[in-house]
């Protein structure tokens, strides 16, 4: 592959030479203009509005418009003395968890190759670091006259670097989302999950731009002479009166797809979806409070005239009980007097 940047990778202390080359490529047809009548191609010319003339590659040059108009030239010699250190150079700032780089940040993907057989250990060594640290590197770098940002990563055995976007240039989603309530209900979102089940998974390998194929075949069929091939009838959609009723015919199709039989691809009733903790802990909480009062009802206190009734009947109780206990001490106290000066006469009675 064909390196579009060389330069060397800054971490910390140590600099590994890289050669930077692109990572994707366009597989998109490209068109010429033409004109219609005569199949001529058109083509563009680069004229001085002042002079009215046409000017070549040699004498065009870079400028700034103000906002009232005016133009302010900036040459070449200008733009590559620029202080920015990284002009040469990917500089590593930080290494963060890749969950924490927002995709609408990414842009263009490279690949870092390693500039010759110095460049094997240090290189080896970041790609090693990166991987047993499950982090990604957050570095500068300057290409095409700007500095900007990357996300450095392991891809495979080499170190691949996405271009990111600086955070100021992504546009917060203000205004985007439905800005009416809406409910959607647990069926819905039941029908939802079995439509997400049926279509399931899939290989992004085994995609493909249809559309790329279709206009090929169109180009292959014009240059051979023949009549191209129409295109399909678009699928009849209509507007959606009926949510659930869209989402059950889309799970039947999806199903129907996949060789389900008729019968297999029937919606049947889900069954009930299970309550998330935070709701499951609402509703026992709910009943609880149900349940409390409930017997709260079932059981409510007495009045405060049958407590005055119950109170005197309880004192009397109490006061019967106690006058029976002490009788019961006195006879206790009688009997054990009674009999023991008779021990002691049968004790004197020993000696004779």
């Amino acid at each position: 592959m064909r390196s579009i940047w060389n330069g060397a990778i800054s971490f910390g202390l140590v600099s590994i030479p890289i050669k930077l080359v692109n990572a994707t490529e366009s597989h998109a047809i490209a068109f010429r203009q033409i004109h219609t009548e005569d199949n001529g191609r058109i083509r563009y010319r680069k004229v001085c509005e002042l002079e009215d003339r046409e000017v070549s590659q040699a004498e065009i040059g870079k400028a700034y418009e103000d906002a009232d108009g005016t133009i302010i030239p900036i040459t070449d010699e200008e733009l590559s003395h620029l202080p920015i250190p990284t002009t040469r150079t990917i500089e590593i700032v930080a290494f963060v968890p890749a969950d924490r780089i927002d995709p609408l940040q990414m842009g263009a993907a490279y690949y870092l190759a390693a500039g010759g057989a110095p460049a094997a250990k240090p290189y080896t060594l970041l790609r090693e670091a990166l991987k047993r640290s499950n982090k990604v590197a957050i570095a500068k770098y300057a290409l095409r006259g700007r500095e900007r940002l990357g996300m450095l990563r392991v891809v495979g055995d080499a170190i691949a670097m996405h271009g990111l976007l600086w955070p100021d240039e992504v546009r917060a989603p203000e205004g985007v989302a439905p800005d009416v309530a809406v409910t959607v209900r647990d069926k819905e979102l039941d029908l939802a999950d079995a439509l997400m089940e049926t279509l399931g998974e899939v290989d992004l390998k085994d995609l493909h731009d249809e559309y790329q194929e279709a206009l090929e075949e169109v180009i292959a069929a014009k240059a051979a002479g023949e009549t191209p091939p129409e295109a399909p009838a678009p699928a009849v959609s209509g507007k959606v009166l009926d949510l659930m009723a869209a989402l059950e015919s889309s799970v039947r199709a999806a199903r129907e797809s996949r060789g389900a039989s008729p019968a297999e691809a029937e919606v049947r009733p889900l069954p009930q979806r299970r309550a998330t903790p935070k709701e499951a802990g609402g509703k026992k909480s709910t009943a609880k409070k149900a349940t409390a009062a409930a017997k709260k009802t079932a059981a409510p206190k007495k009045s405060t005239s049958e407590s005055a009734r119950t109170q005197p009947a309880k004192k009397a109780t109490a006061k019967s009980a106690s006058t029976a206990k002490k009788a019961t001490a006195k006879s206790t106290s009688t009997a054990k007097k009674t009999t023991t000066p008779g021990k002691k006469a049968t004790a004197r009675k020993r000696p004779a």
